[in-house]
């Protein structure tokens, strides 16, 4: 009893450690998968179907591993073990016995069919419900502002019902197969008492071996029932498998070259050479770029939305490839450097901040053990974001809710300043970096990007004209091509776009200095 009860410990303990191990692997490697993938994958991919990959489908396998395939395992050697017993008293009461066999398969074969494709649709609903929450949550100010609640609850209820279907028809499937299992199982018995009572009628048989074998048939059926159940497990693990593969088997990679140049350090020369660029097949946003960067050069990129400004961008720090051109960075085609190291020398501050979880240091120095606390502190208070995170009961260390919750959009916007700042950057991006701080945190922002754009090449995308007045050098964009280059006074001299969207901007106060 107590060795039994060792080996129960055993098998229980370590078949639920090896699931754990298989899960804890699985979900490390498709995060990881997801983190190389290129963000033209996370444009046509929703948030939750990705979420739903990464937990549910992976929790769907837990299961299977930690139970259900040592079961099986276990099942199918009871099985064999009784065949072969079965088959040494008498083989053609085995013979009879595994009739029905047949019938079972081909039973079995119309389930996997059919529940296959029930799961698929259950995994499918299951990842529109995760999406839909995620996007509706996020966007909870939008839906009670414009009073949309009765109408999202009414789609999120309809596709909350379209995911009980799916459940609801998997296990159909399921209540039907179990009972043919057992109708099977009672008919093997009843052939073995029609078959084995003729031949005790005629000596041929003693009764002891039929009701052996009627106590064997018992047997060999009891673990097919219990592979019936683990067979459910199966399809539900095999659906999930079947998603979670097709995302690790993406590939819209950006590729790294097989050689990289070995960069320790730029200069931050950047040249477009005849650029073209397409988010969709030959839709170009950008035709034929062709701009050079000069080390420590600051440079604004304007025009109407849609020219083409951030794109720029994307395909400098390649996030995205270019169709046609090059793009040089101290003379090398960044296709032939590391994206890593390319990145590395690049500080991006977004109009759209995002904040992670945690705390104000851990936001602005993104966990690097390369960034002290003391360079945390410095790059704050040149940005003037010291101000506000000094006032803060855990200065620092306070606490940064999902989505920096917490905080104001400036302040947001300050701590990505911070952020950009502490990895002291060799190339600086800003875009629209300044539109959402209001204007006493813009002027200082204004006076520490003065400082920090000095030996540093910088690339400034912004609506506001007068963020950019001081540039070395602004680029018009119209269309995704390149229509003016100058400085501030250069291209209002010339009257040309730059001019008709200064005049736009500041049309206003023009007529009050006139008055």
């Amino acid at each position: 009893l107590l060795f039994q009860s060792f080996i129960q410990y055993f098998l229980t303990y370590f078949t639920q450690l090896m699931g754990q191990k298989i899960i804890y692997d699985l979900r490390v490697q498709i995060f990881s998968h997801i983190q190389k993938l290129a963000l033209r994958f996370f444009d046509k991919t929703p948030i939750g179907r990705l979420v739903t990959r990464t937990t549910n489908d992976v929790e769907a396998l837990n299961e299977l591993f930690s139970s259900g395939i040592v079961m099986v395992f276990s099942d199918i050697f009871i099985i064999l073990w009784i065949l072969i017993f079965m088959f040494f008293m008498s083989w053609d009461l085995s013979l009879v016995t595994l009739s029905v066999l047949p019938i079972l398969i081909y039973a079995t074969f119309l389930f996997r069919k059919k529940v296959r494709e029930a799961y698929r649709d259950v995994r499918f609903h299951l990842a529109r419900l995760n999406s839909y929450m995620q996007e509706h949550v996020t966007g909870m100010s939008i839906v009670q502002i414009f009073t949309k609640e009765k109408d999202e609850l009414k789609n999120f209820s309809g596709i909350n019902a379209d995911h009980k279907k799916a459940n609801i028809a998997s296990i159909f499937y399921y209540a039907v197969f179990f009972p043919v299992v057992e109708i099977l199982s009672s008919l093997a018995i009843a052939l073995i008492i029609w078959y084995g009572g003729g031949q005790v009628i005629q000596d041929a048989m003693t009764i002891g071996v039929l009701f052996a074998f009627i106590q064997y048939t018992e047997m060999f059926f009891r673990p097919i029932r219990d592979l019936s159940e683990k067979y459910n497990i199966m399809q539900t693990a095999m659906a999930s498998s079947e998603r979670i593969f097709k995302l690790l088997d993406n590939k819209t990679f950006i590729k790294n070259p097989e050689h990289p140049k070995d960069l320790k350090k730029i200069k931050g020369e950047i040249e477009f050479k005849n650029v073209w660029f397409s988010y969709n097949p030959e839709e170009y946003v950008l035709k034929n770029v062709s701009l050079k960067i000069n080390p420590g050069e600051s440079v604004a990129l304007v025009g109407h939305t849609g020219a083409g400004k951030t794109s720029i961008i994307n395909i400098l720090t390649r996030f995205y490839d270019i169709q046609k051109g090059q793009i040089l960075v101290d003379g090398y085609d960044i296709t032939e450097i590391d994206k890593r190291d390319l990145r590395k020398f690049i500080s991006i501050v977004l109009q759209d901040v995002v904040l992670f979880s945690g705390t104000i240091k851990s936001n602005i120095s993104l966990n690097s053990p390369d960034i002290t606390d003391e360079k945390i502190i410095e790059a704050a208070r040149i940005v003037g974001a010291d101000k506000f995170i000094e006032k803060l009961p855990n200065k620092y260390d306070e606490e940064v809710k999902e989505k920096g919750a917490t905080l104001s959009v400036g302040q947001k916007q300050l701590i990505s300043f911070a952020r950009a700042l502490a990895y002291n950057p060799q190339v600086l991006i800003l875009d629209e970096a300044t539109s959402s701080i209001d204007t006493e945190s813009e002027i200082l922002i204004q006076k520490a990007i003065e400082k920090l754009l000095v030996g540093r090449t910088s690339i400034i995308v912004a609506h506001r004209l007068s963020t950019i007045q001081k540039a070395d050098k602004i680029v018009v964009l119209h269309k995704g091509e390149i229509r003016e280059i100058g400085t501030h006074q250069d291209l209002l001299a010339k009257q040309g776009i730059y001019y008709k969207l200064y005049q736009l901007q500041y049309k206003d106060q023009e007529v009050i200095k006139a008055t």
